[in-house]
């Protein structure tokens, strides 16, 4: 009888812990993210700002939040800051968190013209976020549905060999445009590519998955979708100067982004099945 009682002890504490190991696992994959306790903006003297921050998680939101690179920042006379600090960088940017029609597709990333930022998703949950400088009036980035191509590390520019652009990532191989490191002035100023801090650019350069070429002439599997959307008024003042009046303003509603994935999903969803095939025969 003890010895039946000690047996059943045993098994209790055994599957006890293996229930607290597999809550373990499954909250490494949960992201948590700290919503601050209010979405608000405004303007403050840039030098000022700088001489009494040094939270280097507090100046990334403020370079999300203008568009821009450390180097930029400090040339601007006045910057937007949030009212509070504290919260994660994805909620001062106008992704939504979760998008349950992007649920079947692996990974996707989208660039928001009218926004000038960037969002990873996958199977519907964002990622990973941040600000781009798109290409300028003279020379836009085009719209729509891409795919990665080829990537670098680092290569030269076909505008300037000069110009060194770290981890490139080609989306249009015939027009040569894609993402890379380079300075972020805070508005649309590229040749038609889409620049990013490199931080950024390291994070989708590894993230994102290259094509794979049947031959030096054809193209077997396309790499991630990449959707390009929106328009920007090169006319008008930056727009997310108007967060300081309205702090939603910007904010990319879950059916703005059903919407403009809505044209795309099934050759995405297509191309996706191709590479999950492909994968399976290796």
């Amino acid at each position: 009888m003890q010895k039946a009682a000690f047996i059943a002890i045993l098994l209790v504490f055994f599957c006890s812990c293996k229930q607290q190991n597999q809550e373990i696992l499954v909250s490494k994959k949960t992201i948590i993210r700290k919503h601050p306790k209010k979405i608000s903006f405004h303007f403050e003297n840039t030098k000022e700002w700088l001489a009494k921050t040094s939270d280097n998680a507090q100046i990334r939101i403020v370079l999300a939040v203008n568009r821009t690179d450390k180097a930029n920042l400090g040339k601007m006379d006045s910057i937007i800051i949030p009212e509070d600090l504290t919260g994660d960088i994805e909620f001062y940017l106008p992704f939504p968190i979760a998008v349950p029609y992007l649920k079947d597709i692996n990974k996707v990333i989208f660039f928001s013209y009218p926004t000038q930022t960037f969002a990873a998703y996958e199977n519907g949950d964002l990622i990973y976020t941040g600000p781009t400088n798109m290409g300028r009036k003279k020379d836009p980035t085009p719209i729509g549905l891409f795919y990665t191509n080829w990537k670098a590390e680092k290569t030269t520019s076909t505008f300037n060999d000069e110009w060194d652009l770290r981890w490139n990532f080609n989306i249009a191989n015939k027009l040569g445009v894609g993402w890379h490191q380079y300075e972020l002035p805070g508005y649309p100023a590229s040749h038609s590519c889409l620049r990013l801090q490199e931080k950024d650019a390291k994070y989708l350069y590894t993230w994102a998955d290259q094509w794979i070429l049947k031959d030096d002439e054809n193209v077997l599997v396309k790499g991630t979708p990449v959707i390009v959307f929106g328009k920007y008024n090169f006319d008008a003042p930056k727009p997310w100067l108007q967060l300081v009046q309205n702090p939603k303003v910007l904010n990319i509603s879950v059916a703005e982004i059903e919407n403009t994935t809505k044209p795309y999903l099934n050759s995405i969803l297509s191309e996706q099945k191709k590479r999950e095939n492909t994968a399976s025969k290796e």
